[in-house]
Order: C-alpha cells, then structure tokens, then sequence
C-alpha cells in the first residue's frame, strides 16, 4: 500500500500562475528524488460548506482559490528518505515572497486504505 501527503491551501487568484510555475518546479525535483506522482488541482466545483468544506479549511478569502494537491510514495518509509532529499534540494528553498499564504496551508500524510 502507498503513502500520500496530501496539502490544500489558499492562493489569490492573481497568483495562480506564479503558484503554476512553482508547483511545476517542485514536482519535478519531487519526482526526481523518487516520489512516484505530483499533482496539484485548482478549484473548480468547491463550495463553501454549512459546517465545514475545503473553502472553510483554508479560511479562503474572496480573492482567493483553493489549491489541493498530493504526493505519492511507495511507503512512508519511502517519503522520509524522499522528502529528506527534497529539503536538502539548494532549487527547492523558500523563496522570500511565495504566492500563498503558507500559514493557512493544511497537510499530513496519509496510509492507502483502499488501493483499485
């Protein structure tokens, strides 16, 4: 069975594109490190809940959109070793301005429970 990190987070919708640009560049050094799959979504069919949703989670402002994106390993073993190389990555270091609001970003991992 696999393991996922899974993120959702708040981007303005001005930023999609920079948050585009980023994503691409992590996904490739993700992969490259030996993550299996890198996806990232935007919002398209996302509603504010009555008592919780993905737009409640983040805290989403109006001129924001949700992003929810995971990554996949072959075990969590498999993404420490990943993610230690990854963070280790001189590409991948925190640019002084992100697109998003990193403090409103929500994430863990996740064992598979169900694999089809």
């Amino acid at each position: 069975m696999r393991y996922v990190d899974g993120f959702v987070l708040p981007v303005p919708k001005k930023n999609v594109q920079a948050y585009r640009r980023m994503a691409q560049k992590a996904g490739k050094i993700w992969k490259e490190h030996g993550a299996l799959e890198y996806i990232e979504c935007v919002a398209d069919d996302v509603k504010p809940g009555k008592v919780t949703s993905f737009p409640q989670s983040v805290k989403l402002k109006p001129d924001e959109i949700v992003i929810f994106s995971w990554i996949v390993f072959k075990s969590r073993a498999h993404r420490d070793r990943v993610n230690k190389k990854v963070m280790a990555d001189p590409r991948l270091q925190q640019p002084k301005d992100t697109p998003f609001d990193m403090k409103r970003m929500i994430y863990g991992g996740f064992k598979s429970l169900v694999e089809r």
